[in-house]
């Protein structure tokens, strides 16, 4: 995954497609780069302006994929595309939108009200913006919350379709049974339906049907560098890792003899010698489980610990080799504009020294000064 720049993020904004994977792609490459969460929304708000208002609606499923599968990592998206959504809101209903766009813009406040996203006052505040173009409150409100009747109709056609995800009668098989149904019940368009910390499903509308995708998100793809800062945190956390645990593993060297060795069971004379001894069994296996979890955790971590140099190491070779590329075309642009001067200095030693020219004048005499003229006019 490259790494951030503004002049990048607005190529990839400008690549965007409606398609779920275009979306997802750009949405975890936001959510990576989220320290650069500021100049992400903002860049994001000068391209809304600039986009057809049919690709309008696909950035506001871009940017309800990043405020909400960003909250696990941290709030940032959410607080700073807060304080641009009316404007992207009054901006969509000033293009002209189709029905269609609006009532799926509806669709994603209606989740985020749901979900908490964003406060009740704010949500209102969003819909107002975006359906200021109604001509009748009762018609806003009908677009901004949709009837339970209605949803009860989409839940029973799409019964009867046999679960039908696209709404135009062609059979298609969802991911599962209680998916199609969480779908209906919220009308989400591109936004992930059940509050699962690590599944989310995800229906996104292309070209008139409806895609329903099952994902694990957020999450970071695989070969997908690390920040060197994330990179620093994970080494800095294995310093204190099992391996590293003397006092653990101290313990466990202390441990009786006894709790390993068969032969000592022989030597107990009445139960309460035994008694004791099975305590002390237990406890020991007790240490040595937790020790070998953690042994086994750490493990797990250097294994990812190893995944991610190779890929921070990867990005750098290409970032030296980016940066050798880039040394060489100055080098050689360097090299031209000092033979360029080269050849400005020799010109220069080559042109005449005017101090050194004959007089120009040939001995005629200087013009006469003012005061010569005014002592003329007065004779």
């Amino acid at each position: 995954m490259s790494s951030f720049t503004e002049s990048g993020l607005v190529k990839k904004l400008s690549e965007l497609n409606p398609s779920q994977q275009s979306i997802q792609t750009l949405s975890l490459w936001l959510i990576h780069h989220r320290k650069h969460h500021s100049i992400i929304v903002k860049t994001w708000l000068k391209e809304l302006h600039r986009v057809s208002s049919s690709k309008k609606l696909t950035f506001m499923y871009l940017a309800n994929d990043v405020i909400q599968n960003s909250k696990k990592k941290g709030p940032e998206f959410g607080k700073e595309y807060e304080n641009v959504l009316l404007k992207a809101f009054k901006l969509i209903a000033g293009s002209g939108p189709e029905e269609k766009t609006i009532h799926s813009l509806n669709r994603i406040l209606n989740i985020w009200g749901e979900r908490g996203v964003y406060d009740e006052p704010r949500i209102k505040e969003y819909s107002a913006a975006l359906n200021q173009r109604e001509k009748s409150p009762a018609a806003t409100a009908t677009a901004a919350t949709p009837s339970k009747k209605n949803g009860e109709e989409k839940r029973e056609k799409r019964k009867q379709e046999g679960g039908d995800s696209n709404g135009h009668g062609h059979k298609k098989k969802s991911k599962s049974s209680s998916s199609s149904s969480a779908t209906a019940n919220s009308g989400s368009s591109a936004a992930p339906v059940e509050k699962k910390p690590a599944k989310s499903e995800v229906t996104i509308e292309v070209n008139g049907k409806v895609e329903t995708h099952v994902t694990l998100s957020p999450h970071q793809p695989d070969g997908d560098p690390p920040e060197p800062e994330e990179l620093i945190r994970v080494i800095q956390e294995l310093e204190n890792s099992a391996s590293s645990d003397a006092a653990v593993r101290e313990r466990i060297a202390n441990l009786p003899p006894e709790v390993s060795e068969l032969s000592a069971l022989a030597k107990l004379e009445d139960k309460e010698a035994a008694m004791r001894l099975a305590v002390k069994v237990n406890d020991a296996i007790k240490i040595l489980n937790d020790y070998n979890a953690r042994l086994a955790s750490e493990m797990d971590d250097r294994k990812k610990l190893t995944t991610m140099l190779k890929d921070f190491q990867r990005e750098q070779q290409e970032l030296l080799a980016q940066a050798e590329q880039r040394l060489e075309e100055y080098t050689s642009k360097l090299s031209k504009i000092k033979e360029v001067q080269r050849e400005v200095r020799n010109h220069m030693n080559n042109l005449p020294d005017l101090t050194a020219l004959p007089d120009v004048t040939g001995g005629l005499a200087p013009l006469p000064s003012a005061g010569d003229l005014f002592n003329i006019h007065h004779h």
